[in-house]
């Protein structure tokens, strides 16, 4: 298998985590990126083997509004900053993935700024798609052009466009030669022309062996992108969703049924990018009306067909919810100390851990072991990867899930426990909001034996002499204690009850009121998902919503 494919990453959004200023006065480097090597020894105990940070170059804020795609942003240090993280990175047995932000550029772009200066006598007048200098934009240059989002700030690139290919691909080139990067994340690549993605997926070829391209696609036929001519990966914000809302909803039909739909859409060697939150989207611990399902909803993470991918700070359980104007508190600053006994006391932490390691022991069953649905209910599902059986109780009550089984018996990876076989059939007990992976005892993991008492993550090694995992006490399955689920119609009401709607048209109203009032009118014709009010939420176009509160009868 190829690196990424048995990986299991970590997500730095390090403009964020290093607590960096907003905006960028483009002044004296401050090498904030050494403050992030402490935390390699952190990603490396938590079981990743890879890492995916960005945006890293000169930008004028959050990062993708590029400016200089071969200079580190002056927020976070020199070039020579970079080199070092990633060279200690590959110490450390970690690949390094940056994101390519290659769709869009920030208007202090050499390119765009030359525009500005010299309009149609510009030789890169071409450079961005569809330059008019008969229009205008809200900073009154006296031209439009082609957007990301409607964002005046984020200029679109011309793929099309020879030079800005080559371009492109140079920098990529850059990147590897000059900081030994593994792979590149491509931001908005469901809106990138597909003969430039054709194009990077050459050059990637060709600048270094099982170089890594993952594009971030929202949805769609992720065969289009993710193929052998263009993506090796890309982002499965389909399993995103049913991870969260399958446990809001008490509906594993949802999530089995999103397994079932993407292993029929790519082929079965292309892993698809899986996650449960990252620096766009709300964090899970405060998606998860019930706290409790963190446990099966990252056991289903690390498990399920995919590459894992854990959000920096998502491993101590913190909150993080989706301000309408700003990500900020998506991306924070945190203190790494702060959480020095994080892994003797915090339960999510331990089972990141716990998860990880089971990942990395066991990857001929779950990197490139076969996937069979065994067992399926609204609140009970297990599954078999390889040699191992997945189980997962949404349920606020103890439940039993029975399943068919070729070995005699079974241990606990997570809990430890042995559990025998009886006419070919294995009974799973499992807690309130609770989950385990079990392998059959006396299964040669990559070699070694597993022990018949004790486990792999439970405080045991493997039996085999030599074995250098490192050893995590036995999890308590049940430290995730259920809490009472706030109905979702109540938690709605709620939050409409603290926007005041004035008695004025539509186009008069704010974004928020808006919101509010389609939000009402959905509310009125029936249940209202966590997907439709994320649509919602999602949705700052003034214009598009005033149309969107017009529709309703």
């Amino acid at each position: 298998m190829a690196w990424y494919d048995e990986a299991v990453f970590y997500h730095i959004y390090p403009l964020g985590l290093t607590g960096a200023p907003k905006q960028n006065d483009y002044g004296e480097p401050v090498a904030r990126l050494r403050t992030l090597h402490p935390w390699i020894e952190h990603i490396k105990r938590l079981g990743c083997t890879a890492l995916y940070i960005g945006p890293l170059f000169q930008s004028v804020g959050h990062g993708y509004e590029t400016t200089d795609y071969r200079m580190l942003d002056t927020r976070l240090g020199t070039n020579d900053d970079l080199v070092e993280f990633v060279r200690a990175c590959h110490m450390a047995g970690l690949k390094v993935v940056f994101d390519g932000v290659f769709n869009h550029t920030g208007r202090d772009f050499f390119a765009f700024r030359d525009i500005r200066e010299k309009r149609e006598a510009s030789p890169y007048r071409d450079w961005y798609c569809n330059v008019n200098f008969w229009g205008n934009n809200e900073y009154g240059d006296g031209f439009s052009y082609d957007t990301w989002g409607g964002y005046d700030l984020l200029a679109k690139l011309n793929q099309r466009n020879p030079a800005v290919r080559d371009y492109l691909c140079d920098v990529v080139r850059f990147w590897v030669s000059e900081f030994d990067i593994d792979g590149i994340r491509l931001d908005a690549a469901d809106v990138l022309d597909f003969d430039f993605m054709r194009d990077l997926r050459r050059t990637a070829d060709e600048a270094k062996p099982d170089f890594w391209l993952m594009g971030e696609v929202i949805h769609g036929d992720y065969s289009r992108w993710a193929n052998e001519r263009t993506l090796r990966s890309v982002t499965d914000y389909a399993l995103h969703k049913g991870l969260y809302s399958g446990h809001n909803d008490h509906n594993y039909f949802e999530i089995a049924h999103t397994v079932r739909r993407t292993l029929g859409m790519v082929p079965a060697h292309i892993k698809l990018y899986n996650f449960v939150d990252n620096h766009d989207v709300e964090r899970i611990t405060t998606k998860l009306r019930n706290k409790a399902h963190y446990l099966p909803v990252h056991v289903l993470l690390y498990t399920l067909p995919g590459i894992p991918s854990i959000y920096y700070g998502s491993e101590f359980g913190i909150e993080g919810r989706k301000e309408r104007f700003s990500d900020d508190s998506l991306r924070p600053h945190i203190d790494l100390a702060d959480y020095a006994d994080a892994y003797e006391t915090n339960p999510c932490t331990r089972l990141c851990a716990a998860l990880g390691q089971i990942h990395a022991e066991f990857a001929a069953d779950l990197a490139a072991g076969d996937y069979r649905e065994l067992a399926l209910t609204t609140e009970q599902y297990a599954f078999g990867r390889g040699n191992l059986i997945v189980a997962v109780n949404n349920a606020t009550s103890e439940a039993r899930i029975e399943v068919p089984a070729a070995a005699d018996a079974y241990v606990g990876l997570l809990g430890g426990e042995r559990v025998e076989v009886e006419d070919g059939r294995l009974v799973v007990e499992l807690p309130a909001c609770g989950g385990e992976i079990l392998a059959p005892e006396g299964y040669v993991a990559g070699g070694e034996t597993l022990a018949s008492e004790g486990h792999v993550a439970g405080g045991e090694t493997l039996a085999s002499e030599g074995h250098a995992a490192r050893p995590i006490e036995p999890l308590d399955l049940a430290a995730f204690e259920p809490e009472p689920e706030i109905e979702p119609e109540i938690a709605l009401a709620e939050e409409l009850a603290d926007v005041e709607i004035p008695a004025v048209p539509y186009d008069e109203m704010t974004v928020e009121q808006l919101q509010a009032v389609i939000l009402g009118k959905m509310a009125k014709n029936g249940p209202v998902t966590d997907q439709m009010r994320a649509d919602v939420r999602n949705n700052v176009w003034h214009n598009s919503l005033v149309n969107w509160a017009n529709s309703f009868r």
